[in-house]
């Protein structure tokens, strides 16, 4: 059995506060380390690090998309895989929350080898 192997992914962020926010209280992740220019967050057991952007060209909202079952997926962007029951609760959490969706929450090839449940979203930053 291959072992689980947490991965470590850092990103940028325009405020702090409201990364805690959105990540702590909407997506539920823990908080570990942090200073006054990032923030390190579990999010089912990855490390995921929120850094304050520094000054320059404002990167941050130059999201592209690329086309997939017809639905227009940011690149680049990052998951999680879950079971479909922590699916649900996320789905659930975000909806709650008020969380507008890049792509609504739907099941791609139901029924078939590969079914998954997946939603997009994009956080504040």
């Amino acid at each position: 059995m291959q072992q689980h192997r947490p991965f470590h992914f850092a990103f940028s962020v325009r405020d702090l506060q409201e990364a805690r926010h959105f990540y702590g209280q909407i997506l539920g992740c823990s908080e570990g380390r942090s200073s006054d220019r990032w923030v390190d967050f579990n999010l089912y057991g990855h490390q995921i690090v929120a850094h304050l952007q520094s000054s320059g060209p404002d990167q941050l909202s130059q999201t592209k998309t690329n086309p997939v079952d017809g639905h227009p997926v940011p690149v680049p962007h990052c998951g999680v895989v879950l079971t479909i029951e922590e699916w649900k609760t996320m789905r659930d959490r975000l909806v709650q929350a008020g969380i507008e969706f890049v792509i609504q929450p739907y099941m791609r090839f139901q029924g078939e080898a590969g079914e998954q449940a997946t939603l997009f979203f994009q956080d504040p930053s």
